[in-house]
């Protein structure tokens, strides 16, 4: 199977991965790796995807119910609430070979580690989690974890994503984005000149924001786009329906 390892400055300890659409058994329009369960893929051919790439991780992954929230899955509320998958959409982790994994096929991934690699996670951020503070709540968690740390250890990187000359969004997103306290808009939405009230909208520029605001300034990727690389990435924006691909990480032992 063909995987993409993220370019990002943590230490050895930490693992980190991507899967492309590449490699697996599911037919169109999920093709080949798909790996969500709830998509409308043959359950079958999910299951044995999966199976395909936990012959690369140390464990099973902590599979999460993705559903736009600020919710972040921790150690501790995993070992309070066992049924699976964990609703949330992201999650923080201390424990060596415990696999963290977020799947979009046009959201943001966006993966945590602290400068020793005690501590990593992974955010899912679509706008909507943006917006609310999902990636905020996910350093919160971290830094629950590893009270040594602060947010200027943190390094994130961002995974693909719809992007920015992809992202058509209306006037009520630029509106919700207003509202939540991002002012600065110069660089995350440019008018479209030839459909008034439409913007496109720089997902990648939006995280770089909010990290920034709590302190996160080590970041890096953001540079590939689902909606333009058809060959590689899963996009629901460009097919409806369509399969999804994962971000994953997690600490060795």
């Amino acid at each position: 199977m063909s995987f993409i390892r993220p370019a990002w400055p943590v230490p050895k300890r930490v693992h980190s991965l991507l899967t492309t659409r590449e490699g697996g058994v599911s037919t169109a329009p999920y093709e080949t790796l798909n790996l969500g369960d709830h998509v409308g893929d043959q359950h079958a051919s999910v299951m044995a995807n999966r199976q395909i790439l936990g012959r690369h991780l140390p464990s099973e992954p902590v599979w999460l119910n993705q559903t736009h929230s600020v919710q972040v899955s921790t150690p501790k509320s995993r070992a309070q609430h066992t049924r699976k998958p964990f609703d949330a959409d992201a999650a923080v982790t201390n424990i060596p070979d415990e696999v963290l994994v977020i799947m979009t096929a046009d959201c943001l991934p966006v993966l945590f580690s602290n400068a020793d690699g005690s501590v990593v996670g992974a955010a899912h951020a679509g706008w909507r989690g943006l917006c609310d503070g999902i990636l905020e709540n996910t350093v919160i968690e971290m830094l629950e974890l590893s009270h040594q740390s602060t947010a200027a250890d943190l390094i994130a990187w961002m995974g693909p994503a719809i992007g920015p000359d992809s992202f058509e969004v209306g006037e009520d997103v630029l509106q919700r984005f207003q509202e939540s306290g991002l002012h600065d808009m110069q660089n995350c939405f440019s008018s479209i000149p030839t459909k008034p009230g439409k913007y496109l909208a720089n997902l990648y520029q939006l995280a770089r924001d909010r990290l920034k605001a709590v302190g996160v300034t080590s970041v890096f990727g953001g540079d590939m786009c689902t909606v333009t690389d058809g060959e590689r990435f899963f996009s629901y924006r460009r097919d409806g329906v369509t399969g999804r691909f994962a971000s994953l990480v997690w600490i060795s032992q």
